[in-house]
């Protein structure tokens, strides 16, 4: 029964509905009742109070009246009186009638009863025997209240409706007589966020609670209330059961059921609890029957049936109440439950609570997706075969290029990736991105399993199967079966393997194959394995750099309307290369202006993203009085806004000859009605017709977010080129490598050729420049592309690669067969080469200082040998 308004959110809906729904249940139940001897007696349970309503009078040393106009918080149409015309009790039942009022504040009069500090309880079966009234307008109610609201009040504290019905014989939309009772819970967040659960019981279409008496019952127990109906179990609720990751760290709910939301003794903050909590303290019962509502006034005929009152108005018998407790157990009500089959299943009588869950956990630094293989086999998750005693390996497949291959023989097994198979496992951590995260990989079947109805399955394990979840592949967001030849993309929600039961926090094997015993002969291949969620970039975040150091081809310095074309010139040595605008006699503005059709979106970072440049005056305008101006545009010209340059957050005018910062937040461009989704045009200049004789300097112009942890940078030993302050280099051979013009896609490439004398060659930095690898090192590798045009005279020439650091301080050399690929090169194709950071900070290389890299035929037997590289770096995964 409500006491404060509970259905308001509902109306909308619930005068269109064709079924009725009650009091927050909104699941129906059309269950043909089991036979049930509703005269023998519950095992177990012990009566402690009962009212069976044999006297004269009702019993005040039980009962007390509730005498109030106030509508219930519902819009009830009823005054709630202690006289006996509302409630008496003769024959041998109560009664409680609703009656057509005269003078009274409401159009009708009824009772309202309840045991408060009379009968009071935790935990115990609580039933009532009764008749109900029927009718438009009718609101009968067993139900119980918190009896001192230790959460706070109501629905903090909780209420447990034990029985709701509404309008009973009324037609419904199917022509059929309303003959539904209802069992909800209410908890949660004041009104009106408040939240309630519950399920609708429909009679068999030969019966009517308003026809005859019929049993109504809770069994509540520490964590758990079911409902009955004559002995038969429609409904259990529970408290919800979080889930808790390997850290010991809350990530998600095990059972959505009921929580309780109140004040943290500890922090003094509203916080969501996830225990027994509201329901783990004294209630007692009510016994009441409204007229009208929002409930009964807005389903079936509407409103309130007046004829229906009349002739002695509308009668709610009761029979008895009784409440029971559990002798095994009172503490916990727990040992004496009367159960069916089906009665914690969600597909039967089990109801899914309101419960939110609980916050992810917070990531202890910016999250990094984790790549498995794409292109090469990430070493800290070998792909591996479970139980066939195959060995999956790494080949090659058109534009996808190095992939992995699982070949099924006669024995059953299931493959994938196994971190546990490392010699250093690394289980990974999702927790933090469970909400947007996805696992996700590309398939092609080469040759199908021999059983045709094969069914293809993922499989992914957390703490040695600790916890594990298994789908069908037709399962994943894109929902497809793999077609023999083709590639095909497949990805799986981690909220949705969380609240299937997967720990996120501690993933470590992850298995793509056919259902066990049905993949023999099956033939299939893998690339671009991810876990990870669109919203990490390891810290990084959008950014256009507009000049710094030279121009940015896409976005061309730029003169509006003056017919100048702005130069790169060189400035001091912080600055080095600068943009330079010169303004002559025609009035223009000036600045940087995109390629056609090309846009840049900042909304991502609108909230603390800002446009940023350094600018110099070398010769300020002829007019003294001119205002230098800052202007964005979006979208051709759609959106802009134009501002002074004291406008900034430095609030400075520029000073000949001196750099100035200036800095626009995005959120301010946008709140003055730029759209940040398309920017396409930056403009600093003198207002318009001001400028004659201005010349002035541009530097470091871009729009970023100066909060974003930056995404370490890399360094590319050669691309096309030598890295700057790097350089090819042979050791001691006294050759000099070139470079040279290979076939498409590789281009200019460095190229290596050894003669008589023993050497060993690379690339080498300069005097004095070192690359601090450290911050790559999680994810990073020294990564390149080799081809050799003529293996050594010596064909039993092992290749090796070696990389140096702090002057030879520390220094690992390794074969070329140790990379991911596992790979020894083959003459006239171009192969890659991964060797991770991590392997090689593992093997003793200090990663803060590389200054030489090496690839070459080990010492002594490279005579011969003309090779070439390109595609070189080290850098992140």
């Amino acid at each position: 029964m409500n006491i404060a308004v509970k259905h308001l959110g509902k109306l909308s809906t619930l005068a269109v509905m064709i079924s009725l729904t009650g009091c927050g249940s909104d699941i129906a139940t059309n269950t043909d009742i089991e036979a049930v001897d509703t005269t023998s007696p519950v095992s177990d349970w012990k009566m402690v109070w009962n009212d069976e309503f044999d006297g004269t009078s009702i019993n005040m040393s039980k009962w007390s009246h509730e005498v109030d106009c106030s509508g219930g918080g519902n819009q009830e149409e009823q005054c709630y009186t202690d006289s006996a015309e509302n409630s008496y009790v003769s024959d041998g039942t109560l009664k409680i009638v609703a009656l057509p009022a005269e003078d009274a504040a409401k159009p009708y009069t009824s009772a309202r009863l309840r045991t408060l500090n009379q009968g009071d309880w935790t935990y115990g079966r609580f039933e009532v025997r009764a008749k109900l009234p029927q009718g438009q307008g009718t609101w009968p109610a067993f139900w119980m209240l918190p009896t001192d609201e230790v959460y706070g009040g109501w629905p903090h504290s909780g209420e447990i409706d034990i029985l709701e019905a509404v309008n009973l014989k009324v037609a419904n939309d199917d022509g059929t007589l309303q003959s539904s009772i209802y069992g909800t819970l209410h908890y949660g967040k004041s009104w009106p966020d408040n939240v309630s659960s519950g399920k609708e019981y429909v009679f068999p279409q030969d019966q009517n609670p308003a026809d005859d008496f019929h049993t109504y019952a809770i069994e509540w127990q520490e964590g758990e209330i079911r409902w009955y109906v004559d002995g038969y179990l429609y409904q259990t609720q529970r408290r919800s059961e979080v889930r808790y990751n390997s850290k010991g760290e809350a990530s998600g709910l095990k059972h959505q059921g009921w929580f309780a939301e109140y004040y943290s003794q500890q922090t003094g903050e509203l916080e969501n609890h996830w225990t027994n909590a509201p329901y783990d303290q004294d209630f007692h019962l009510l016994l009441n029957l409204a007229v009208g509502g929002s409930w009964p006034a807005n389903v079936n005929d509407t409103g309130i049936d007046e004829t229906a009152f009349e002739n002695g108005g509308q009668v709610f018998e009761i029979d008895y109440v009784r409440v029971y407790e559990c002798a095994l157990d009172p503490n916990t009500g727990r040992g004496c439950e009367t159960l069916r089959k089906g009665y914690d299943s969600e597909e039967d009588a089990l109801v899914l609570g309101k419960a939110p869950k609980p916050a992810a956990p917070t990531p202890p630094g910016p999250a990094q997706n984790l790549t498995i293989f794409a292109d090469a086999n990430n070493p800290d998750w070998p792909i591996w075969d479970c139980c066939g005693g195959s060995t999956p390996t790494v080949e090659t497949d058109g534009d996808y290029g190095a992939v992995a291959e699982f070949i099924i023989g006669s024995s059953p097994t299931v493959m994938g990736f196994n971190t546990n198979q490392s010699d250093e496992p690394k289980p990974y951590d999702a927790s933090s991105f469970v909400a947007t995260g996805k696992v996700e990989f590309d398939m092609k079947v080469v040759t199908p399993p021999n059983d045709a109805s094969a069914v293809w399955k993922f499989k992914i394990e957390q703490g040695g199967t600790s916890t594990a979840v298994e789908l069908d592949l037709t399962d994943s967001i894109e929902g497809v079966a793999p077609v023999t030849g083709e590639w095909q993309h497949y990805s799986f929600s981690l909220q949705d393997l969380a609240d299937k039961g997967l720990d996120v926090s501690g993933i470590d094997v992850l298995m793509i194959f056919p259902a066990w015993g049905s993949g023999e002969g099956a033939v299939y291949r893998v690339d671009n394995v991810t876990i990870g969620s669109p919203e990490n970039t390891a810290g990084a975040s959008v950014e256009l750099v507009l000049f710094e150091d030279t121009s940015n081809l896409q976005w061309p310095i730029w003169d509006c309307c003056g017919g100048s074309t702005p130069t790169e010139e060189t400035d001091d040595a912080d600055h080095n290369t600068v943009a330079e605008f010169i303004i002559g006699a025609s009035p223009t503005v000036m600045g940087f202006l995109a390629e056609d059709n090309l846009y840049f979106d900042a909304s991502s970072i609108q909230t603390e993203g800002v446009v940023q440049f350094e600018m110099k005056v070398t010769s300020a305008p002829n007019d003294a009085a001119a205002v230098w101006k800052f202007k964005v545009e979006s979208g051709d010209t759609t959106t802009a806004v134009e501002l002074d340059l004291t406008d900034s957050n430095e609030g400075l005018a520029p000073a000949t000859g001196v750099w100035q910062t200036y800095t626009f937040p995005l959120q301010m461009l946008a709140d003055q009605g730029l759209d940040t989704s398309a920017i396409d045009v930056i403009m600093i200049f003198p207002a318009w017709g001001t400028g004659e004789g201005a010349v002035y300097r541009v530097d470091n112009a871009k729009i970023y977010n100066p909060n974003a942890v930056s995404a370490p940078a890399g360094l590319d030993l050669f691309k096309d080129m030598s890295a700057a302050n790097w350089s090819i280099w042979d050791c001691c051979g006294g050759s000099t490598p070139a470079e040279q013009t290979d076939d498409a896609p590789y281009g200019t490439v460095a190229e290596f050729a050894i003669g008589a004398s023993p050497t060993v060659m690379g690339f080498l930095a300069d005097d004095n420049v070192y690359f601090d690898a450290e911050a790559l090192a999680a994810t990073g590798s020294v990564k390149f592309d080799m081809k050799v045009v003529t293996a050594p005279n010596d064909a039993a020439a092992v290749w090796k690669f070696k990389i140096e650091s702090g002057d030879t301080t520390t220094a690992v050399e390794l074969d070329l067969t140790d990379s991911n690929e596992g790979l020894a090169p083959a003459t006239g194709v171009w192969q890659t080469y991964t060797f991770p950071l991590q392997k090689l900070a593992d093997e003793g290389l200090d990663l803060t200082a590389i200054d030489v890299v090496m690839i070459f035929p080990a010492w002594g037997t490279g005579e011969g040998a003309v090779y070439r590289v390109d595609n070189a770096s080290i850098s992140a995964q």
